[in-house]
């Protein structure tokens, strides 16, 4: 079945450019539709779907180049091609600084349209391509930088990959250090804004009165100290998606302005007047019920409303047990790289700590436990004896409850318990049964026998 033709929107305020463009666009192939002036092309392209727009720069009231900024400030991506006379070409590589993707000058010829035309339109192609078979191997393979073995963590990265080609809004909630910034670079790892920046900005780390130069920028003179113009955040991840953590830190007047960003795509640096249009993805996260921040009136519903049109909750470690010894087995990988070290094996009695341990502090906090453990390793394994106070003694535990909750029967808990310590005696070893039998204090043939009676390998 033939693909349908690409929809293109001609922009010129004459009258017979605009009849011959689409004379020529129409009998090579296009689908052409006109537009007198930039306002009335900004009206159509805001309800109806082009493939490419063709623009003048210069044109009365709104021009070419203000007609590109505010298609990206309403997030209408589509491609723009400026057309330039003699005079304008300044003004056309400016547009093209802006996210334009060529421009042509005038007078040209109708091969230049046509061949530039073509052109978009395999770049198009191409890029598209690139973000399907992105998220197709993202879906088979995941980022490598997210270890996932449990359903529940499972169901929210199938979210996350849902999720990512739109523009929405998405709300990331979760205890700290259960992998909220991890989830937020998945999104726009997945989006069609992966060649754009990644901006991160944690709100609840910058005092309240910086944050919002921090955000959108200043003017030069706005305020003491304030000897140059800066940009803000916003504008550094032009093109891209900006996450904002700790979003519920963030004081009402903030909110506000942020509400407009969310609403008209539209930023106002610290000490101007006029506003300035940003095509941003906002990804937000938090650690806080909101709902119940709302209820006192810290944070505004408007707001929370245009930031909640996704929601992703990333549960705690201690609800998917199945992550943590693949995630420890990922971060020794890692740290043996970073510290030059040759960690090889985590011990059974080692990981049996781990996993009765309920990680407080997450992932986050698993990590630094790995790190310690490999530093304070003497050998190439983490054994039970380099884990923290704490996480051992949640070991221990395990040891003396590993039977039969319903059975009271002394004999089989003796045994268990044998059984157990048998086996911690050999990882510590090292799997030496003669030291086994020494640490065990028993005879090195009572070992054997007692190796063979429970099956331990």
């Amino acid at each position: 079945m033939p693909e349908p033709p690409h929809r293109i929107l001609i922009v010129d305020d004459e009258p017979n450019m605009l009849h011959m463009l689409s004379a020529i666009l129409k009998s090579d192939g296009f689908d052409p539709e006109c537009a007198s002036s930039a306002q009335e092309a900004l009206d159509l392209a805001s309800t109806e779907s082009f493939d490419f727009i063709l623009s003048d720069v210069r044109m009365p009231g709104m021009d070419g180049i203000q007609l590109l900024e505010a298609l990206r400030g309403r997030g209408i991506e589509v491609i723009v091609i400026l057309m330039s006379a003699y005079g304008t070409v300044e003004l056309a590589l400016e547009g093209m600084r802006k996210g334009a993707y060529d421009y042509i000058g005038k007078p040209f010829k109708t091969d230049e349209v046509v061949l530039t035309l073509r052109k978009a339109s395999e770049r198009e192609r191409l890029r598209r391509e690139v973000v399907r078979l992105k998220r197709r191997l993202l879906r088979s393979e995941g980022s490598p930088a997210i270890v996932v073995e449990s359903p529940a963590l499972k169901a929210v990265l199938s979210t996350v990959h849902q999720v990512a080609p739109f523009e929405s809004s998405v709300l990331i909630t979760g205890a700290s250090g259960t992998g909220k910034e991890l989830m937020a670079r998945e999104i726009h790892r997945c989006s069609p804004r992966s060649s754009g920046p990644f901006v991160v900005i944690n709100c609840g780390a910058i005092p309240a009165g910086l944050l919002e130069t921090e955000l959108f920028g200043h003017a030069k003179g706005a305020f003491t100290g304030a000897s140059e113009e800066k940009p803000g955040l916003f504008e550094e991840a032009e093109g891209g998606s900006i996450l904002l953590d700790e979003i519920g830190a963030t004081g009402d007047a903030l909110q506000v302005k942020l509400l407009g960003v969310l609403d008209k795509g539209e930023i106002r640096r610290v000490g101007e007047i006029a506003s300035r249009s940003v095509s941003v993805r906002i990804l937000a996260a938090t650690n806080e019920d909101l709902e119940a921040a709302m209820a006192q009136g810290r944070f505004r519903k408007d707001l929370f409303y245009r930031l909640n049109v996704m929601h992703i909750d990333v549960p705690p470690l201690s609800e998917r047990k199945e992550d943590i010894i693949p995630l420890v087995e990922h971060f020794v990988s890692a740290f043996n790289k970073k510290l030059g070290l040759r960690i090889g094996l985590i011990t059974r009695e080692a990981q049996e700590a781990l996993l009765a341990y309920q990680w407080r502090g997450n992932v986050r906090e698993l990590q630094n436990v790995v790190e310690r453990a490999m530093i304070l390793t003497a050998g190439n394994s983490i054994t039970l004896d380099s884990l923290p106070h704490d996480i051992r003694v949640s070991g221990a535990r395990v040891i003396c409850y590993t039977g039969d909750d319903e059975s009271l029967s002394l004999k089989k808990a003796c045994k268990d318990l044998e059984k157990t310590l048998i086996v911690r005696a050999l990882n510590r070893t090292g799997g030496n049964r003669s030291q086994a039998a020494s640490l065990l204090e028993i005879s090195y043939p009572s070992l054997l026998q007692k190796i063979k009676e429970y099956g331990v390998v």
